[in-house]
């Protein structure tokens, strides 16, 4: 059967429309959101990159590796202040974060207003060396207006027209940096500090 000739045109023009649609709204939407996620990371490297981190806040500088024996626990060591196994979960927390932590969109301001969001000086400073040798610094400030967020900078850096992008990061990353330096420490197993269980003999009886 043949179709007649403007039957056939409007079959091809409605997959044509239907092909636009596909391509330029629906796989274009996956695509933008993508690339929005890509933009909102804050670091891009992975959990196993990272080879040392240091903590600066307030209270506190704290100086953190990897466990050179991978196989072994802890998976991270503190080498400053003090000297002794870390804490792995505490440090899988901030780590988690920092791998995987989102920034809402960036704020451009001049250099000398950043003591407005609590970063100059800061709250708080991470600084994260991978094994690579390579570098990355986050900067955590005040919370913003509805106190739902951070203000943050990440690996900053003036741009041409003299301004610094300041993000906004979740509030987790203080949880995670503003800890007492007995919290870092791995805990003691008191089980293994107990002394064995003794059992007296019983005294024989004179029997009469």
């Amino acid at each position: 059967m043949k179709l007649p000739r403007t039957t056939l045109i409007l079959i091809l023009l409605a997959l044509g429309l239907g092909s636009f649609v596909y391509f330029h709204e629906i796989r274009g939407a996956t695509v933008q959101e993508q690339i929005k996620e890509q933009k909102q990371k804050i670091f891009s490297f992975g959990e196993d990159d990272v080879q040392s981190l240091t903590v600066n806040t307030k209270k506190l500088t704290l100086n953190l590796e990897r466990n050179p024996e991978s196989s072994s626990k802890p998976k991270w060591l503190i080498k400053s202040p003090i000297s002794g196994p870390a804490n792995d979960a505490i440090v899988s927390y901030l780590m988690d974060l920092l791998v995987k932590g989102n920034s809402e969109p960036t704020l451009s301001t001049p250099a000398k207003q950043l003591g407005e969001f609590a970063l100059a000086p800061p709250q708080a400073t991470i600084n994260i060396t991978l094994k690579n040798r390579q570098s990355h610094q986050l900067i955590l400030g005040k919370s913003n207006f509805n106190g739902r967020l951070l203000y943050a900078q990440a690996d900053p850096a003036v741009k041409p027209d003299g301004n610094i992008n300041v993000l906004l990061v979740s509030t987790d990353f203080a949880n995670a940096v503003n800890r007492e330096l007995s919290e870092w420490k791995q805990p003691v197993d008191n089980s293994q500090k107990l002394p064995p269980l003794t059992i007296p003999n019983p005294t024989p009886t004179n029997s009469k």
